[in-house]
């Protein structure tokens, strides 16, 4: 995704490190450049509060001593399954995740 307009952070670097961001997981000054980005990129902005809004609900909904250690270590192995490029997030939700048939994994 791109908004089309020149940044000096691009929006896909934005985008790829946007759970970094919201996790508080990078360096500050990076931190900062996504911060300057979001004041400019209206998309940017825009996935940034969806993910923020998606993360807050589930927190408030799936707090992490409710969660049931099979459920959370299949998030985690999907998670990191997504991470390394080894699946797609747009076709695990679409397709129902692990559960998806083997043709549409391809």
């Amino acid at each position: 995704m791109s908004c089309g307009e020149p940044h000096e952070t691009d929006c896909s670097e934005v985008l790829d490190h946007l759970y970094e961001f919201l996790d508080r997981e990078m360096p500050e000054g990076d931190c900062t450049k996504f911060e300057v980005h979001f004041e400019e990129c209206s998309p940017c902005l825009e996935k940034y509060g969806l993910e923020q809004a998606v993360k807050k609900l589930v927190k408030r909904c799936c707090g992490q001593d409710d969660v049931p250690t099979d459920l959370r270590s299949k998030v985690m192995g999907r998670i990191d399954l997504i991470r390394s490029g080894q699946a797609v997030p747009e076709q695990d939700v679409a397709l129902g995740g692990a559960d998806r048939p083997a043709a549409a994994a391809e």
